[in-house]
């Protein structure tokens, strides 16, 4: 019995965009994978974007002025370990605390409790927080290409677009 080849998705051209966007990928401090933001960067690669991938445990101000250096698009914030909730949202607090940094697009996604999906959902929570999108890993990644090709992603699009609400 011979097994099916794997289906190959392959990303749409983004619409509606200027070019390729700067987007900085990373862990929260906790978590301490790597594969995960190697996986997020060929994926965004994919789309065109330039990715800076900061790596794993990263802490929160070393994010932030890793932010500032790069001056990136959008952040894709990844956790595999299950902090992503509480670590989450403490970044996010810091990050839109900053004035030069408020305003700047930032999402997360994976593995946000320590629980998986019996934790419920946490992207509400995440989202009044300040995160502009939330991917639990229980929905696969369908969810994040789709954001990635949608031509209302603010910071696929440039400043002065509409967040997307999901």
């Amino acid at each position: 019995m011979s097994a099916a080849a794997p289906a190959v998705i392959t990303p749409d051209p983004l619409p509606d965009t200027t070019g390729p966007r700067r987007v900085l990928v990373s862990s929260v401090s906790s978590d301490s994978h790597t594969w995960n933001l190697v996986f997020l960067q060929l994926l965004i690669e994919e789309y065109g974007h330039t990715v800076i991938n900061i790596g794993a445990c990263v802490p929160d101000d070393l994010l932030v002025a890793e932010c500032r250096r790069h001056r990136p698009d959008m952040v894709v914030i990844s956790s595999v370990n299950g902090h992503g909730y509480l670590d989450g949202r403490r970044l996010i607090a810091r990050l839109r605390a900053e004035p030069d940094l408020a305003g700047l697009p930032v999402v997360i996604g994976g593995k946000l409790g320590t629980r998986g999906a019996e934790d419920g959902g946490h992207t509400r929570a995440l989202i009044e927080a300040g995160f502009d999108a939330v991917f639990e890993d229980s929905t696969g990644i369908g969810e994040f290409r789709r954001y990635l090709a949608a031509p209302g992603t603010r910071a696929l699009r440039g400043a002065g677009s509409a967040v997307p609400a999901l």
